[in-house]
């Protein structure tokens, strides 16, 4: 794997030149020779020498493009999304083509790119999907997760010359008077503190000229850039305008203030142009103040004619400025948009105060003591803040990614604003190069610029030195060494036109030699001058001036370097020529005596100049105005970088450049003296000049003798120490030490031996003598606290020694090789490293904050020495360190050892770390493995899940580095890793007792390294034993169940799920469980910004903090972030009010990502499962070949999730993979609910409206029924399997719907299940079904491997599938009847009896149903059908029994069976009977079970008086009895009781004809005489027989035949007959059975001979044998009639007879009255029959 320490060829390191101070000469005259000044050479290389900047010290990091999310779309069996949005884009693109599809909607879906899988194939076809790892990091921020890290180096920003702050920019635009603009006007503005009455900035100079004066070249407009700490309110601007000095007697300024509105005369005009072409003084003419923050108007200096602040409502964030400023300063918005450029404004100042006479600076904050008369006139400025940003001093990627020296930022700053914008990717932010954070209330890009192309500067712009950079309590970054001198007044006893001209003289020997060129010219583009002279004070006697003359100091001043100060009056007359001056006198002004005063000075004016006038003889010899008095006032202000004022500095500065030329004596005691006091010196200096003191320090330290290094090392300590305590910044790392070791520190560029020996020396002495015990006094602990700055210093020396080792002799584009450290330098650096581990040892068990904080210091050290020094060498401190904390320690060295490797495998290289064998290359990474581990099993919950976020960033590291991209790279990294997969495949109770967060963590980086692995790799983990490989199945079933995407409206939110227990209750809110918990940060911090619109100025960051001025820590930025606070502070907030106080970008953010998530580790463990299925095939990895356990567990968890269309698109490919590979095996008898769950679930896809999932539901049937037919060569099993899972699902899904009248019908979902059981038979669809869902066109017709015939049989889907559809009606039609039921029961038992027959090929089912059907029965007292039910349950399971092969029962007694019922199937087989798929099948199927339905037969029949079928019932039971020998003498009774009642040939029959007579006439009337009465016998056959299993049966078959009169009476009487003569031949068998028959055959006889009138056989004789034409008979109708009358009297004789003879003593006068009966009928008879008496 390739070396990535410097991947930018070889520069390490960074040159940054210092920005100078533009265009404005600020340096010193150099003109000396500086060797000679070892210090101030010191000083001058320090701010001149460019800043070295180590471009990897903060990690290098290059981040890939980000992974653009689409949205997922997870289907319901109700909605199809996919067809919605496809219709939807379509109808987008043609309406509107110009759409910006980078800007999110908020209506929380956006699908406008390709799907999912779609995009990951175009990069990696190999794989199913996108790696888990960016969804689940999406925001991936590794400055973030490193600045999360103990300890942690948080990079600086080169600190700016002028702080930080704001930057305004004042343009001058114009200058126009109400009497008109004919003379040229000069003017300055400089930046002024009025509360103060400080001036806060140099001046700049403007001057506006008529248009008729200028030149024909126009100079570019300047500008003048002042620098402010912080808006405030007493901040102004102050103006002050001068014209040429007015002519005596000319036209007075007095007219640009006259109340009238009235021009210039033509005459005044010219005279005013005439003079100001000859005049080059100027005087005073008006002023204005201009506040520019603040808001309130008539309250500041200027009266109520003050204008209003330009910049207040800019710098809080308004763009509107109505009604804020007074008419008389009108500030006009350019442009409608409320900003020209950036943030600039126009300032109208119309209350310009003019200057009567001569004004001092109090008459500004008084105007009660002078009277200023406002001039009228107007003028306009523009004035533009601009953010301070590090772009100012140079254009610098943090992340190390931008190598070139310069690089123009107005060329990138569109794109990378762009790439800034979280709205504009549907991902977040990842590298550091598009960090956004918040800091100081501003935002602030990690790579450079946020400002404004317009902000840029220009050539020609002129930067104001800052003031205060000379009292702040930060370092000098800059050359600067000048004086500013303010001459104030001068008092004389005669009015006078009096100026002063100002120079610097080296001496004062010769006044004629011309002064030094140090006067800074005014003009634009001009040199420096040898002199320049202030405003003239016309005809006063007191003048006051309020010019800044500013010059450049020598190096070193002599004490003959002064200032000379000549005093001129002119006259101001127009005469033939230009008025010419006249010196009045001089004033000198030593530097060495004055030059650092900051009070007032009043000097003596001289009359005259003689040599050597700075000494003490030559000033005897002086002669002086106004009695020698101090008549001139002026004030100085020093701005030196070079000369510091604190005494004690100069003095090391002095005693430092004498020891370095050898000046002092050899033991150098003052300048051990002159060290010692440092530690005296107040702070402000220190900091001032605390990098050049740092630079000689180290010089001494590193070239001095043993004492000079022990006092050098010890001052710097203690100046270190004093540097990190005094100053404001609270941070661990002070920042202004961290801009000294990152920037200013380059080991004194090459001309001095490097620091890093003496320093390890030094300090290694110092630590040693600790160790052994020696007293070393407190600075020890300073060393400590301040050991990372020696560390970071040690190593920046190292770097820039190999850095300039190889630099001449390396190739471009190659690598520094590592330097091979010194043995004697290595060892001192090895015992300091021991003596520091010691420290953090003992000190982490006492537990101080220091030795953790030294802990991560030292760890960074090791960190830096991997890119720098042999490798071989840091291992050995590394595995020093480990060795001292190795194993189980107490939780705060753990915590320690955590840190210590956190920062150490941040390192690029760590992967590479060698080992203590030459083959051991992964050291490290091994022991990072362990530790890992370890920690997962430490008590310390903390330290567990900050050890699952190391691993996880680390993988994060390494997947989203543009470095680590090859396949090769990505491999060697997985195998580096996989071991952890092993440990803990070893451990699981470790695993599985982490939280469900740290199991996330753990089981997304077991997801990324085996996606990357190879098969060679990946197979190991499943060779070992069959439970280690369930074991690691078990991890993917639990990622699939951690990472199921649940949508709030499936009632499962975050939070209240079942899975995710109340134990792991987040201390903090969380916005989603299932994502990183970095991303909970991210959210609640962009929940904390306001949202822009699109296209915003400024810098462009979609979150933008509001300013910090307006909002306190602890009040909401936001309404949105104020119902945010609300809800997150109630105990155990819910995820769902976090989510729902999201922005609705944010909202559609986060469901991006979790839907992202779920599907690509779905899409992972698919992958795993088919490489798995695959070696599997080959035999190669220790599983259970019998079941296969671990695919079909993997699969059922596929199919019982949540799961996006990607993946069922991804899933049937896979699926019909793995049953070509293993379909035997999964069709085995072992797997029937695998089998069962996956069928299933193929019928609840079969029922989606989505039509790519459903068609992908028909082929996965296909796919079972093709692997049913060619392993188990019948689809009997699977149709038991289809038809019970058919069943639940009918309990699942909604087979009805309502309807407008209230009625049911149909639902779309049985509609659509229908549709799809009918297209698996459909084989025209097949083909086209087939190429869809991504598998072959003959798919289904492949032999598999191993068989040779094809037996694939369309017929027999088509079965299987009619069957399922005959289901799936009865279900419907059951569903349809719904209310109708309790009405309409015989429907409903029809309805029970079709789900009955619909389910009869799955036993339990069938069973279940016929159960529903006879409580039906017995509730209408329906008794013989439910004892048919009864039977066909008893039916079903004793052919089960003998279908498999139990002793009790035969095929013959199934038989017997059926002719009680006819209905009991004949399809149950051996295979329906066996499925046992979860409470289905053979458990139920027992002997007991068919005797207790038989038993209730029994007693349904003996209810129903059918007695004739209970026989045959109990002649089935016997044979059970019998086999248990539990057949006894009762139950033998019993039987013989009930066959004696069915003596007599009645057999135990059903039927299934029925015939029914109907009475008619030939005339039409229903009812007539016997003569005339028709009836027509109907005789119908029923489908099945009577008694059924429903009350109803369908006829097949109806007859009908008519009987004539006669005939319908033979048949009368010949019922009779037969009813008498069933009663006298029914056998009985005992006396007591006699008492019925008794009653029955009196009713008979009672109605058969008692004599009434027109009835009985009486009344046949009458209609038919009376004798009357109409009733005639033919012959054979008289001879049956009559045979028929004779049989029926016959018959009745013989009754008659047993009659007698079964009667007693109570029922003899009943007898007298039958016999009489009889007798009396045979006599009524024989008038029509007189044979009867005979026969009788």
């Amino acid at each position: 794997m390739d070396s990535y320490s410097n991947n930018n060829g070889g520069q390490r390191f960074r040159k940054i030149p210092h920005q100078s101070l533009a265009h404005i000469r600020m340096e010193p005259l150099l003109d000396d020779n500086l060797e000679q000044w070892p210090h101030l050479n010191e000083l001058v290389q320090c701010y001149k020498t460019d800043w070295v900047k180590d471009e990897h010290k903060y990690g290098h990091y290059e981040s890939v493009a980000h992974v653009s999310f689409q949205s997922q779309i997870f289907e319901g069996p109700d909605t199809d999304i996919e067809t919605e949005l496809h219709l939807g884009n379509s109808r987008e693109a043609k309406l509107d083509e110009f759409t910006d599809d980078e800007i999110p909607s908020t209506s929380g879906r956006q699908m406008t790119e390709p799907t999912f899988s779609d995009g990951s194939q175009l990069h990696l076809t190999k794989h199913l999907g996108l790696s888990p790892l960016p969804a689940y990091e999406p925001a991936f921020d590794w400055e973030n997760e490193r600045s999360m890290i103990f300890g942690q180096r948080i990079p600086e920003s080169p600190m700016t010359l002028n702080g930080s702050g704001l930057k305004i920019s004042v343009k001058v635009l114009s200058l126009a008077f109400q009497a008109g603009l004919v003379e040229p006007f000069y003017g300055t503005l400089c930046l002024y503190n009025k509360e103060r009455r400080e001036k806060l900035s140099e001046d700049f100079y403007f001057h506006v000229v008529p248009t008729d004066m200028q030149d024909e070249q126009n100079t570019p407009e300047r500008r003048g850039i002042f620098y402010l700490d912080a808006p405030s309110a007493s901040v102004c601007l102050l103006v002050q305008l001068e014209k040429p000095a007015s002519e005596e007697g000319g036209v007075t300024p007095s007219v640009y203030s006259r109340k009238e509105p009235v021009h210039l005369s033509e005459r005044e005009k010219q005279k005013l142009q005439v003079w100001s072409r000859i005049m080059p003084y100027r005087e005073s003419f008006a002023w204005a103040i201009v506040p520019l923050f603040d808001s309130s108007t008539g309250a500041t200096s200027g009266g109520p004619a003050s204008p209003s602040s330009p910049l207040t409502q800019s710098v809080s964030g308004s763009a509107s400025h109505e009604g804020t400023f007074e008419p008389i300063a009108k500030v006009m918005l350019d442009g409608k948009s409320g900003y020209s450029s950036g943030s600039s404004v126009v300032v109208e100042i119309s209350n310009l105060n003019k200057v009567k006479e001569s004004y001092t600076e109090d008459s500004l904050q008084d105007p009660k003591r002078k009277v200023h008369k406002p001039v009228k006139g107007v003028l306009r400025l523009e004035i533009e803040k601009h953010q301070l940003g590090y772009s100012d001093i140079e254009n610098l990627s943090e992340s190390g990614s931008l190598a070139n020296d310069s690089v123009d930022m107005g060329d990138r700053a569109p794109d990378s604003v762009l790439s800034r914008v979280p709205g504009n990717s549907s991902d977040g932010l990842r590298s550091g190069s598009q960090k956004w954070n918040v800091h100081d209330g501003k935002a602030v890009s990690g790579n450079g610029s946020n400002a404004c192309p317009s902000s840029e500067l220009n050539a020609s712009d002129f930067q104001a030195f800052d003031f205060r950079t000379t009292v702040r309590n930060e370092p000098f970054l800059q050359l600067f060494h000048c004086l500013y001198v303010y001459p104030l007044t001068v008092s004389l006893s005669r009015k006078r036109n009096l100026f002063v001209r100002v120079e610097l003289r080296k001496d004062d020997l010769d006044i004629r030699r011309p002064p030094l060129e140090a006067m800074h010219p005014r003009e634009p583009g001009a040199g420096p001058q040898k002199w320049v002279h202030t405003q003239i004070a016309v005809g006063t006697r007191v003048a006051s001036y309020h010019d800044e003359i500013k010059l450049s100091l020598p190096a070193i001043w002599t004490p003959l370097h002064h200032l000379l100060f000549t005093f001129f009056h002119v006259d101001l007359q127009t005469k033939l020529e230009v008025p010419k001056p006249v010196v009045i006198g001089y004033a000198v002004l030593p530097l060495s005596t004055h030059a650092q005063l900051r009070s007032e000075i009043s000097l003596p004016i001289m009359r005259e100049l003689v040599p050597h006038y700075l000494q003490d003889l030559g000033k005897e010899r002086l002669e002086y105005l106004e009695d020698g008095k101090n008549i001139f006032r002026l004030r100085l202000r020093l701005c030196s970088s070079l000369y510091p004022f604190n005494e004690r500095i100069r003095d090391f500065f002095l005693e430092y450049d004498r020891h370095t030329l050898r000046t002092s004596p050899p033991w150098g005691s003052e300048l051990l003296e002159a060290i010692n006091s440092l530690k005296n010196v107040d702070s402000t200096a220190l900091l001032q000049f605390l990098h050049p003191i740092l630079n000689m320090l180290l010089h001494l330290i590193g070239s001095g003798g043993e004492t000079l290094q022990v006092a050098a090392f010890r001052a710097m300590v203690n100046i270190l120490t004093r540097v990190q305590q005094e100053s404001v910044d609270d941070g661990e790392r002070n920042r202004f030490l961290v801009n000294y070791v990152d920037y200013a520190f380059d080991d004194f560029g090459g001309r001095q031996a490097p620091v890093y020996p003496g320093l390890s020396t030094v300090w290694g002495s110092l630590a040693r003598s600790k160790a052994k015990g020696y007293r070393v006094g407190p600075v020890y602990d300073d060393v400590l606290a301040m050991a990372w700055f020696f560390l970071e210093l040690v190593v920046k020396s190292l770097a820039l020694e190999q850095t300039r080792l190889f630099y001449h002799n390396l190739p471009l584009d190659e690598d520094v090789p590592p330097m091979q450290l010194k043995e004697g330098v290595f060892r001192c650096v090895m015992q300091l490293y021991d003596c520091l581990l010691t420290e953090v040892h003992e000190r982490s068990k006492k537990g101080l904050s220091l030795a953790k904080r030294l802990n991560s210091s030292l760890a960074f050290f090791c960190y830096d020495l991997l890119s720098i020094i042999e490798p071989r060498q840091v291992f050995e401190l590394v595995s020093l360190y480990l060795d001292k904390f190795s194993g189980v320690c107490q939780s705060v060295l753990h915590d320690c050892k955590l840190t210590f490797l956190q920062i150490i495998c941040d390192h690029d290289l760590f992967v590479e770390m060698p080992g203590r064998d030459p083959s051991d290359r992964n050291y490290l990474s091994s022991v990072l493995i362990q530790e890992i581990f370890l920690t997962w099993d430490h008590e310390d919950l903390s330290q567990r899940s900050k050890a699952a976020r190391i691993l996880v960033v680390l993988l994060c590291k390494h997947e989203f580095d543009a470095r680590y991209q090859k396949p090769e790279d990505k491999l060697y990294i997985a195998q580096l890793y996989f071991p952890l997969i092993g440990q803990i495949l070893d451990e699981m109770p470790v695993f599985y007792n982490l939280s469900s967060t740290e199991k996330r963590e753990v089981l997304i980086a077991i997801l990324q390294i085996v996606r990357n692995l190879d098969d060679t790799s990946l197979v190991k983990a499943w060779q070992q034993s069959i439970a280690r490989t369930r074991l690691f199945f078990k991890l993917m079933e639990e990622s699939l169940v951690l990472f199921e995407h649940r949508k709030p409206s499936d009632g499962m939110l975050l939070g209240s799920s079942s899975r995710s227990p109340t134990v792991d209750a987040p201390p903090s809110p969380k916005y989603s469980e299932r994502l990183s918990p970095a991303i909970n940060n991210y959210l609640s911090e962009a929940s904390r910004q306001e949202v822009r619109p699109q296209g915003t100025p400024d810098n462009g960051f979609l979150w933008q903090r509001v300013n910090s001025q307006l909002s306190s820590p602890s009040q909401p930025y936001s309404l949105r972030e104020a119902l945010a606070q609300a809800q997150s502070s109630r105990i155990g907030a819910s995820a769902q009010a976090l989510r729902e106080s999201l922005h609705p970008i944010l909202r559609q953010k986060l469901e991006l990502w979790e839907e992202n998530l779920s599907a690509a580790v779905s899409l992972q463990v698919l992958e795993t499962a088919e490489k798995f299925s695959t070696m599997a095939a080959a035999h190669t990895i220790a599983t259970d070949y019998g079941k296969l356990d671990c695919l079909s567990a993997i699969f059922m968890s596929f199919f019982s999730r949540n799961q996006p269309l990607v993946f069922w698109k991804a899933l049937f490919p896979v699926f019909n993979t793995v049953f070509d590979l293993h379909g035997e095996t999964l069709m085995a008898r072992e797997n029937d609910r695998f089998l069962k769950q996956v069928a299933f679930h193929l019928l609840r896809l079969a029922v989606f409206r989505n039509e790519s999932i459903r068609k992908r539901a028909v082929v996965g049937l296909q796919i079972l029924v093709r692997s049913s037919l060619y392993y188990i060569m019948q689809t009997a099993r699977l149709r038991v399997m289809l038809t019970i899972t058919l069943s639940e699902l009918m309990s699942d899904v909604q087979v009805t719907q309502m309807k407008s009248d209230g009625t049911l019908e149909e639902s779309g979902e049985a509609r659509r299940l229908r549709k799809s059981l009918e297209e698996m038979a459909d084989e025209s669809k097949s083909k086209e079904l087939l190429k869809e869902c991504g598998l072959s066109e003959s798919g289904l017709m492949v032999i598999p491997e191993g068989l040779s015939e094809n037996r694939w049989s369309w017929s027999e889907v088509k079965r299987l599938s009619d069957s399922l559809v005959l289901a799936l009606d009865a279900s419907l039609e059951h569903a349809l009847l719904g209310p109708a039921m309790t009405m309409d029961r015989y429907a409903a038992a029809e309805s029970f009896y079709k789900l009955a027959m619909a389910f009869a090929p799955v036993p339990d089912l069938h069973i279940m149903w016929l159960l529903h059907l006879c409580d039906a029965h017995q509730e209408m007292q329906s008794s013989a059908e439910a004892a048919q039910c009864a039977v066909a349950v008893a039916g079903v399971v004793m052919q089960a029994l003998v279908a498999r092969k139990d002793g009790v029962w035969s095929r013959d007694h199934i038989t017997s069976l059926r002719k009680i019922c006819p209905m009991v199937s004949c399809e149950i087989n051996s295979e329906a009977s066996a499925a046992e798929v979860e409470g289905y099948g053979a458990s139920k199927l027992t002997v007991d079970s068919a005797v207790k339905y038989l038993q209730s037969a029994n007693k349904l029949f003996s209810q129903a008086e059918l007695f004739h079928f209970c026989a045959s019932i109990l002649e089935l039971v016997i044979p059970v009895y019998k086999s248990r020998r539990a057949y006894d003498e009762d139950l033998g009774s019993r039987r013989e009781r009930i066959l004696s009642l069915s003596t007599g040939g009645v057999r135990a029959r059903v039927f299934d004809r029925f015939l029914f007579d109907t009475p008619f006439t030939k005339n039409g009337k229903t009812q007539g005489g016997l003569e005339d009465q028709w009836k027509r016998r109907s005789v119908l056959q029923t489908e099945g027989s009577f008694p059924a299993l429903v009350n109803r049966l369908l006829v097949i078959k109806s007859e009908s035949l008519e009987f004539s009169p006669v005939e319908n009476a033979i048949g009368m009487i010949e019922t009779r007959t037969a009813a008498l003569r069933n009663e006298l031949e029914e056998p009985r068998s005992s006396e007591g059975d006699q008492r019925p028959r008794l009653q029955s055959l009196q009713r008979i006889l009672q109605g058969s001979v008692a004599v009434q009138v027109n009835s009985g056989v009486l009344s046949v004789c009458t209609a038919f044998l009376s004798g009357e034409p109409a009733t005639r008979l033919r012959s054979q109708e008289l001879q049956q009639l009559i045979a028929a009358l004779l049989e029926f009297m016959a018959v009745c004789k013989r009754a008659i007879r047993v009659h007698f003879r079964l009667i007693g003593e109570e029922d003899q006068e009943f007898h007298t009255q039958l016999v009489n009966g009889f007798q009396s009928l045979t006599a009524e008879l024989s008038h029509y029959i007189p044979a009867i008496l005979s026969e009788l």
